[in-house]
């Protein structure tokens, strides 16, 4: 099932002027999301996808979740390979069972809903306005971009940070129990990864954890590069789904060929060609 309308005939332009760049209620809608930004590290524009396309938006990723690459397996926060050489107490060592799978990109049609907006060029200025960025630019990974995270019942994405630094995502289909989204704001920066408060919270420290509640159609922008985060288990008989929509402040950022494997399964040539580009020096 797909659907032939505009970037902005897809959103609710009456509360998301994407029609309207600059103007009074684009600076509003952007200055709250700011704010949101700053206090929480995460804002969510609730229904930013019109209500009468959220079917079409469930089908079409439904439809797409027999590609998704599904492997249970052992990770860390980093998605480093686990059994490399770590310190003692480093938060690398804490293994976790992530059993949530991805459809990559190179599997989603450019018809689809969340294809138009992810390519739209009024979407990526909306979004790069809201994180105050002058620009924001797709990843040159050809299966990372954008992708389908699909969490089946009785499975978990467990805690990790995201390669890229701005995170934006939409739920397209939300599990009849459990799949809650939980997050760690700012925990570690650009210059410091703070392995004691990600230790803590590997731990069972819930101090610093968030949760939200999100609905289909939902935009949620997040600071995923810096705040650990997860999705809980998924219960009852509904698979969770939602769109990441990966952006970067930098052309040409590819994900590593480790990080890659784990997620799709499969690594193309230029995963392996070292030309990798990253936006700081944090572990992945």
């Amino acid at each position: 099932m797909s659907t032939s309308v505009a970037p902005p005939e897809m959103v609710d332009t009456d509360r998301y002027p994407l029609t309207e760049p600059d103007g009074p209620a684009w600076r509003e809608v952007v200055g709250r999301t700011r704010a949101e930004l700053a206090g929480a590290g995460c804002s969510v524009l609730a229904d930013f996808v019109r209500p009468g396309l959220h079917e079409v938006l469930r089908a079409e990723c439904a439809a797409l979740e027999p590609h998704a690459y599904t492997k249970v397996e052992q990770v860390n926060a980093y998605n480093t390979a686990i059994g490399e050489p770590l310190p003692e107490d480093h938060p690398g060592r804490t293994v976790m069972e992530r059993g949530n799978a991805f459809v990559a990109r190179d599997r989603i049609p450019g018809s689809s809903i969340i294809s138009r907006l992810y390519t739209s060029p009024v979407f990526q200025r909306f979004v790069a306005d809201c994180f105050g960025l002058p620009q924001l630019h797709e990843l040159a990974d050809p299966l990372s971009g954008l992708t389908l995270n699909v969490i089946a019942p009785g499975r978990a994405h467990p805690w990790h940070f995201d390669t890229n630094t701005h995170t934006v995502s939409m739920l397209t289909q939300a599990a009849a129990e459990g799949g809650t989204f939980e997050y760690c704001p700012a925990i570690r920066s650009s210059t410091d990864e703070n392995f004691a408060g990600v230790r803590a919270v590997l731990a069972g420290d819930t101090r610093p954890v968030r949760r939200l509640d999100l609905r289909p159609g939902d935009l949620q922008l997040f600071k995923g590069r810096f705040a650990l985060h997860r999705v809980s288990t998924v219960a009852g008989a509904i698979a969770r789904h939602s769109a990441i929509f990966a952006y970067s402040e930098r052309p040409g950022v590819i994900g590593s060929a480790e990080r890659t494997r784990q997620l799709f399964g499969r690594v193309l040539p230029v995963h392996l060609a070292g030309r990798s580009v990253r936006g700081d020096e944090l572990l992945d």
